[in-house]
C-alpha cells in the first residue's frame, strides 16, 4: 500500500505553453534554413543581448579562456575528463566486430564503425555547465568521431562562452566551437550554414525550447534522445543516513524549478525525518530558491509496505537516476530494469556521477529508460551487419527465401533468389563449390 507522505501539487495544464513553444522553434528553424548565419546573427542579439556575434570561437579565444580558468578548476576538468575517458574506453573494448558461420556456407557479421560527425549541444543557464561539455563530448572522441563540434549559449555579459565552458570543451576534444545557442544552434548543427557545417547526430541537454527544436529536426539528423526535468528516485529503508537523502533531493532539486526529486521508503519514521533534514537545509542553501519551488511542486515522499513494493514502484517511474539506500544493496539490482543510472549504497551520490565518477550523466527522463539507456560511446557507433554466401549457402537459403518471397508477392525477389539456384544446377559457377 503506497502512502504519501509528501505528494506532489497538481500539474496545470501546460497545451498552450507547448504549443506557443511549438511555433516558436518552428519559425527559428526556418529562419536559419533560409538565412543562415545572418539569422544566427540576429537571433542572437534578439535572445541573447550579443552584438555583432563572431559565431565560430577562434582558438585565440580558448586560450584566454585557459588563462582566466583557475589552476585548480583546469585540473578538476581534467579530472573528471579522464575518468569519463576511461571508462568509454572500457565500454568500447566491449563492442567487437563479428564474423560467424552460421550455417555452412553462410557466413555473417558486422563491423562497429563511428558516424562521420555530430554535435554536441551544452546548455548555458543561470550558471556555466562544462560537465555537460565533457559528458557529451568525450564519448564520441573515444568512438572515433572525426568532426565533434559544440554549441553553446554566448553570455551577454562577456559577448562569448563562459570561460571554464570553452576550456571543457577543449579538454574533452571538441574540433569546433560555436557560439550559438538555443534552437538556433540545433537548427545550425541539423541544417548547415555558411559557418556552420551540418552533422549527422546531435546530443546534449537542454531547454525546452532546445528539445523541441531535438524533436522537429529528429529524422533529418540523429537525436540521442529527448530530454525533460531532471530527476530522482532514492530508494530507502530504515537503515538509510536521513542526512544522506536529503542531500540528494535538494542537489536534484537545485537543477531547475521542474526537476523531481523522490523518496520511496519502506519506514515512514525515516521519510518524516527525511522531510525535516530538507526544510532544515533549504534555509542555508544559496540556491534555495530554485530548490524550494522544484521541492515544494515536485518533490514527493512515498512510504510502502516492503521492498517488493518499492522495486515495483522504481520500476513504474523509470526515473533519470535510482539510488539505492538500503541494507544489502546488490540483492536488489537484477530486479530494477527502469533507470537511466544506477547508484548503489549510500556513499554512491548521485552528484558523483554528475561529475567525476566517469558514467555519463546524459541521461533519459520522463519515463524513457523504459526503452533506452543514457548517453555512452556506443551512441556514436554504427553497428553495419554483411553476409557472404557460397554455393553450400545458396542451396540451404535459396529455397526458403523464394517460398517467402511468393507468399508475400514479390515475385522479382523470388527470381532473384532462384536464378542462383539455376545457375548453380547447370554448371554456371559450380566451381565455386566450397570457396566464399
Amino acid at each position: 500500500m503506497r502512502k504519501f507522505l509528501k505528494a506532489p501539487k497538481p500539474i496545470l495544464d501546460a497545451c498552450k505553453e507547448k504549443e506557443d513553444v511549438r511555433v516558436t522553434v518552428e519559425d527559428i528553424i526556418a529562419a536559419v534554413r533560409e538565412k543562415g548565419d545572418a539569422a544566427i546573427k540576429f537571433l542572437s542579439q534578439k535572445i541573447d543581448g550579443v552584438e555583432d556575434l563572431c559565431i565560430q570561437v577562434p582558438s585565440e579565444e580558448v586560450a584566454r579562456a585557459y588563462r582566466s580558468a583557475p589552476d585548480s578548476v583546469v585540473e578538476d576538468l581534467r579530472f573528471a575528463a579522464r575518468q569519463i575517458r576511461d571508462f568509454a574506453r572500457a565500454q568500447l573494448e566491449s563492442i567487437r566486430p563479428l564474423e560467424v558461420e552460421i550455417l555452412p556456407g553462410v557466413h555473417l557479421g558486422h563491423r562497429v564503425i563511428p558516424l562521420a560527425s555530430c554535435g554536441a549541444y551544452v546548455p548555458g543557464g543561470r550558471h556555466p555547465l562544462p560537465s555537460s561539455a565533457l559528458m557529451s563530448i568525450i564519448p564520441a572522441r573515444v568512438a572515433g568521431v572525426k568532426r565533434i563540434v559544440a554549441c553553446s549559449p554566448p553570455s551577454r555579459d562577456i559577448r562569448g562562452i563562459n570561460p571554464v565552458t570553452l576550456v571543457a570543451m577543449d579538454i574533452a576534444g571538441a574540433s569546433a566551437i560555436y557560439a550559438i545557442g538555443g534552437a538556433q544552434a540545433i537548427a545550425a548543427m541539423a541544417y548547415g550554414t555558411e559557418t556552420v557545417e551540418a552533422v549527422d547526430l546531435i546530443v546534449g541537454p537542454g531547454n525546452q525550447y532546445v528539445t523541441e527544436a531535438k524533436r522537429q529536426v529528429s529524422g533529418d539528423v540523429g537525436i540521442d534522445f529527448l530530454a525533460g526535468p531532471s530527476e530522482v528516485l532514492i530508494m530507502a529503508d530504515a537503515s538509510a543516513n536521513p542526512a544522506y537523502v536529503a542531500c540528494d533531493l535538494l542537489a536534484q532539486s537545485e537543477h531547475d524549478p521542474q526537476a523531481r526529486g523522490i523518496l520511496v521508503t519502506t519506514s515512514e519514521e525515516l521519510g518524516q525525518k527525511v522531510m525535516c533534514e530538507v526544510e532544515s537545509r533549504l534555509g542555508g542553501l544559496s540556491t534555495a530558491d530554485v530548490a524550494r519551488a522544484s521541492w515544494g511542486n515536485h518533490g514527493q515522499v512515498i512510504a510502502v509496505d516492503d521492498i517488493e513494493e518499492a522495486i515495483d514502484l522504481a520500476n513504474e517511474i523509470a526515473p533519470e537516476h535510482l539510488e539505492l539506500q538500503v541494507e544489502n544493496p546488490e540483492g536488489l539490482i537484477e530486479h530494477l530494469r527502469n533507470y537511466g543510472s544506477l547508484f548503489i549504497g549510500g556513499l554512491s551520490a548521485e552528484a558523483f556521477g554528475d561529475y567525476a565518477s566517469g558514467t555519463n550523466h546524459i541521461l533519459p527522463t520522463m519515463r524513457s529508460s523504459r526503452f533506452t539507456g543514457g548517453l555512452w560511446v556506443g551512441t556514436f557507433l554504427k553497428v553495419l551487419t554483411h553476409q557472404r554466401l557460397d554455393l553450400r549457402g545458396v542451396k540451404q537459403v535459396a529455397p526458403v527465401a523464394a517460398r517467402l518471397a511468393e507468399i508475400e508477392g514479390l515475385i522479382a525477389h523470388k527470381s532473384a533468389a532462384t536464378i542462383r539456384i539455376e545457375d548453380q544446377t547447370q554448371g554456371a559457377g559450380a566451381d565455386a563449390e566450397g570457396k566464399g
